[in-house]
């Protein structure tokens, strides 16, 4: 039986495409082992959003490549596969195959061709036509949280953005197979599930089979109502994009208890003049109009965002209005990156007017305002007590847990008993940088 060992960069897609992938080689008689010093074959399924997650492929793969050990087939999946193609092998020595987004179905078949005495196979073709999203997956990340694909690819263009081009056009899962992996995930034992996509709230599906009878002013909308119906204990879904976040999101979250209480809403800028420059398709404005919906909303709901700094001729009035917009948001949470050209967009075609260090100043200034409303956030959980999934066991001390909260806070806690998979009340007793520490109630 052959090893494979199978390392994910990147975003819930990704990870969620590495659990497929491994249910796939495993039915077909392959092992996944948990290092890649006992594998036949390494697997990397890459992101190709930021150039340094690029970068640390090359890396990655002469540092498998010439780890002294027996040389295992490397195999190269995801994003920068499917922007990259054939190139792959040029770029860096060692890989065996590359393969597209779209192909990953055909994983086994690739590697099977390669133990054959094929290499350097590119595939980057469409997705089968009777590609089966029914298969549950039996390697998950997490005996109690699943991530569900909703919708794949993305039609925004952002000028920034390489999207469009590894992942494709949006393709929206029909619902009825959506409300049908929930239902197996919930009877499995599952407590958490994320509906997952670049643009959840875009989801349009071709037909209505599954929705008939909710509610709601989007599609989405409705399918959130029709997933809090399967009674499964917690939904989470990520990511929104700011023009097609609906209010009626709001209100469906809070009619469902089980919808938890998180959203997070990328601006990536503050100012309406690069918003625009990124084509972004949103103002300030409106945007502020969701933000006050969520904040107006009877339960507190969490709001994460993203946002790029130094994006090509941000000016400093630019940068201020950001600032001024993190400021009033009150963001619980933020991704802040510093923007770096992907090669194939109009913004890498953009004069870069600032230079590195300008772009540090900014992030770093950026981000202690941000510090500020997290710690603030943080705090406020102090002495309250809050529901929190128990998702693992700390090996030292052996009564710690590690979990989140409804509204998607990290919780470390400690109880006597064991807990683990169970959604227990813990009283939160101190808040540091990015987690709460508690005890069991």
């Amino acid at each position: 039986m052959k090893k494979v060992y199978l390392e994910t960069f990147g975003c819930q897609m990704n990870v969620s495409d590495t659990e497929r992938v491994a249910t796939q080689l495993e039915s077909n008689n392959y092992e996944i082992v948990p290092n890649e010093e006992a594998a036949d074959i390494v697997l990397i399924n890459t992101c190709s959003v930021r150039e340094k997650a690029e970068h640390k492929l090359y890396t990655r793969v002469g540092q498998v490549r010439n780890s002294g050990g027996k040389k295992p087939i490397i195999g190269v999946l995801g994003c920068v596969a499917q922007l990259e193609g054939e190139t792959l092998f040029k770029k860096t020595q060692g890989v065996d195959f590359v393969l597209g987004t779209q192909a990953v179905g055909r994983v086994t078949s690739i590697i099977e061709r390669v133990l054959e005495g094929q290499k350097q196979i590119s595939d980057l073709g469409v997705r089968e036509e009777n590609y089966d999203w029914n298969t549950l997956e039996t390697q998950r990340h997490s005996p109690f949280v699943a991530f569900v694909p909703i919708i794949e690819g993305c039609n925004k263009f952002c000028t920034y953005c390489i999207v469009p081009f590894s992942r494709g056009r949006e393709k929206s899962l029909p619902a009825d197979v959506v409300i049908r992996q929930v239902k197996n995930l919930r009877n499995e034992g599952v407590q958490e599930v994320h509906l997952i996509g670049q643009n959840v709230n875009s989801y349009r599906p071709q037909t209505v089979s599954g929705l008939e009878g909710f509610t709601g002013a989007t599609p989405f909308s409705k399918l959130l109502r029709a997933v809090a119906a399967t009674g499964i204990p917690r939904i989470k879904f990520n990511t929104s994009f700011p023009r097609d976040f609906h209010p009626d999101i709001v209100d469906a979250i809070n009619e469902n208890e089980n919808l938890c209480n998180w959203v997070h809403l990328p601006v990536q800028s503050g100012s309406d003049r690069i918003l625009k420059a990124m084509r972004r398709g949103h103002t300030i404005e409106n945007y502020l109009q969701r933000v006050d919906k969520i904040k107006s909303s009877k339960r507190k709901i969490s709001l994460t965002t993203d946002i790029i700094v130094g994006f090509p001729d941000e000016t400093q009035e630019d940068f201020a209005d950001t600032v001024k917009l993190v400021e009033y948001c009150e963001y619980d949470s933020a991704y802040i990156f510093k923007y770096s050209p992907r090669f194939g967009t109009p913004a890498a075609e953009m004069q870069d007017t600032l230079t590195d260090v300008e772009k540090t100043n900014r992030f770093i200034a950026l981000e202690n305002v941000q510090k500020r409303n997290q710690t603030k956030s943080l705090k406020s959980f102090e002495n309250s007590t809050v529901k929190v999934l128990a998702e693992r066991k700390s090996n030292k001390p052996a009564d710690n847990f590690f979990g989140h909260t409804t509204c998607h806070k990290i919780v470390n806690f400690v109880s006597s008993k064991d807990v683990l998979g169970k959604i227990v009340d813990v009283k939160i007793t101190e808040a540091k940088s990015n987690t709460l520490f508690g005890i069991i109630c």
